[in-house]
């Protein structure tokens, strides 16, 4: 991925002991702290919008053309993202309606970017 775009990996630990609202509550507030004010965030959320590949290409290319510069896309432990989390976010984005483990996320997000990345420039995928 490295090779088409600038890319940042940034982990805070899932909150261990804890009851779920405050877990919640305290990874929300770790991951905040990591974001940059006013950069666009996008988090992994199930209730959030689903796209095809196509799909994100084109809203990349969107947020490309309205300036932005810093994508952060934000994945939330295991017991989801906390209301301050989701107040924060300028949009959610839904991998599948299945569950998924959310460890996996990354790795999904990251076939989906290097995916959008070789449409964009026309190279082959599969092949």
């Amino acid at each position: 991925m490295r090779r088409y775009e600038p890319l940042e990996i940034t982990e805070v630990p899932a909150t261990r002991g804890l009851d779920e609202a405050r877990a919640r509550r305290e990874e929300g507030d770790a991951l905040l702290r990591r974001i940059v004010p006013g950069e666009t965030v996008w988090l992994l959320e199930r209730t959030g919008n689903e796209f095809s590949s196509l799909d994100l290409v084109s809203r990349l290319k969107t947020l490309s053309a309205s300036g932005t510069s810093r994508l952060t896309l934000v994945v939330a432990g295991p017991y989801g993202a906390s209301s301050n989390l989701l107040q924060r976010a300028d949009f959610l984005w839904s991998l599948s309606q299945l569950t998924l483990l959310h460890e996996w996320a990354r790795a999904l997000v990251l076939e989906q970017l290097y995916r959008a990345a070789k449409i964009v420039r026309r190279e082959p995928y599969h092949h």
